[in-house]
């Protein structure tokens, strides 16, 4: 993965990372209770952009959240917005940063309270903040479920209350907010699901935190995005050739047909020079008449014992370097053989991209598959894959890292919000994804994509983050009524804003219109 600003740009902080963050600029000088101001101010101007004038209600706990709220109640106020303050714990007093804030309000401090959801009105959520340990109880889960049937319109401070930072998972409960404002970096449960739906039109504010407050961590987590990988991906060459951007070899299946022939054309879309096709030959009539530019390879003849000694002998090519089987293979042991004579093909460097079948094939000798694993290789199993083949449990990051450590190999864990997980633990969240790539077949262009970059020498973790980013954006440009078969044409428009450095930095939906 390229480093440099445009990566650190796009690193997501845990709350603990973010908490050795804001010591960092404390340390470097910044004052905390500038930083408090400056977070407080940012919420207040998202409500004013994102609103017009109502009563507004603001939610304070007893944390440095609620000295943010207290700051945008200030604000909000000296704007003539009509504000009331409420505290989880009025008779419990802020302390640090939080209190010097506080003291500033000059209102009345009421009790959380149902009667407090005027309708119209706009709820400031600073209950707690990203780092809550435990699940919200007594009068916060009370104020949290009482927001989430009165439909508040929420602005929440840096997440919605209840909110994992670390992992997108609710503690307990967490209200839907209309717009989230965090601080300085996202955090990983700001694009993991539920989190994601849960927190609305993202606003990302400056508050002053020094760029270099960051340099004493390690980073591990990303948001996806061309400043990644963009050095590594692999532009033709003026004085290239085919031969040059690898060969790229895909197993077809006897029953389903399509599958692999997405695999195939996606594979030869995204620039590999070579696209072979290896498919039973009862069913090579099939594929070959439906594919122009890929060499359809007849496999046996007399059985799949046969198939598999010719697949084999197809793999004896050196040339051949990337090798993708899952799509439409089918699951029995052959699959399993034919995966394992893949990884066995050690002959020259080789890459390997396995789904579908080729996962579900090993769900009861999962060992076997991993213990064949010594060189690059991308598994990208949809959630119930994963689970067949993977004793991991815990929030979806942490799943996908614990099976690709396991595997030894990149995983891509595949959905609307797809973790692409290296061994070593660095993991990227993909958060360009539409709806409408929920259709058939457009995993297995997803496949085609990584198969192709491997093919062209990519990295497997930055090969399979590219593909991710790509088949996103492909979907987000054709928009409703995309099938599968869109997606492979769709690439060459995506590639060309790349290249010429026009691609936007937000992958985001945009932002809905609120005011009224």
């Amino acid at each position: 993965m390229t480093s440099g600003s445009g990566s650190a740009e796009r690193v997501l902080l845990t709350p603990v990372e973010m908490g050795v963050v804001d010591r960092a600029s404390i340390a470097a000088g910044v004052r905390g209770v500038d930083l408090m101001e400056a977070a407080g101010a940012a919420v207040a101007t998202a409500v004013v952009e994102h609103w017009s004038r109502r009563p507004v209600v603001v939610l304070c706990g007893p944390g440095n959240n609620g000295g943010d709220g207290f700051v945008a109640a200030c604000h909000l106020k000296a704007q003539g917005w009509p504000v009331r303050v409420a505290a989880l714990s009025p008779e419990a007093a802020a302390s640090g940063d939080a209190a010097q804030h506080a003291a500033r309000w000059s209102g009345p401090v009421e009790t959380f309270s149902s009667d407090l959801l005027v309708d119209g009105s706009v709820v400031i959520d600073a209950i707690f903040g990203a780092g809550l340990s435990r699940p919200v109880d007594g009068a916060a889960l009370t104020m949290i479920e009482a927001m989430t049937a009165a439909g508040s319109a929420i602005c929440a401070v840096d997440v919605p209350s209840g909110l994992d930072g670390a992992t997108g998972e609710v503690r307990g409960a967490a209200a839907p907010a209309a717009v989230t404002v965090t601080f300085f970096r996202k955090k990983p449960g700001h694009l993991i699901f539920p989190g994601r739906a849960l927190c609305g039109v993202l606003v990302l504010a400056d508050i002053g935190t020094p760029a270099a407050a960051i340099d004493g961590l390690t980073a591990q987590t990303w948001e996806n995005g061309p400043q990644l990988w963009d050095r590594s991906y692999p532009w033709p060459q003026v004085e290239g050739n085919k031969y040059q951007r690898g060969s790229a070899v895909v197993l077809g299946g006897r029953a389903i047909t399509g599958a692999s022939r997405l695999v195939a054309a996606a594979a030869t879309r995204i620039g590999a020079g070579l696209v072979t096709l290896a498919v039973p030959k009862p069913v090579w009539a099939v594929y070959a008449t439906a594919m122009t530019g890929v060499m359809v390879r007849a496999l046996g003849g007399s059985g799949q014992a046969q198939e598999l000694d010719d697949f084999i002998a197809l793999l004896a090519d050196s040339r051949r370097n990337a090798i993708a089987i899952g799509p439409g293979a089918g699951v029995d042991e052959s699959t399993c053989r034919a995966v394992l004579a893949a990884l066995a093909a050690t002959e020259a460097p080789r890459s390997v991209v396995l789904d579908a079948d080729a996962l579900t094939s090993f769900t009861d000798t999962p060992n076997r598959l991993f213990d064949a694993i010594t060189g690059p290789c991308v598994l990208t199993p949809h959630e119930g894959e994963l689970d067949r083949l993977f004793d991991c449990s815990g929030d979806k990051l942490t799943r996908a890292r614990r099976a690709a450590a396991t595997a030894g190999a990149v995983v891509l864990l595949k959905g609307s919000d797809t973790v692409i997980a290296h061994p070593d633990g660095r993991a990227v969240i993909n958060t360009n994804a539409p709806p409408d790539l929920a259709t058939g077949g457009a995993g297995d262009v997803l496949t085609g994509f990584v198969v192709g970059l491997l093919a062209q020498g990519v990295d497997p973790f930055d090969a399979a983050c590219a593909a991710a980013w790509l088949h996103g954006e492909i979907a987000t440009d054709f928009g409703p009524g995309l099938v599968a078969e869109d997606l492979p044409p769709g690439l060459p428009a995506v590639l060309r804003r790349l290249k010429h450095g026009a691609q936007s930095d937000d992958t985001t939906a945009p932002e809905p219109e609120m005011r009224s």
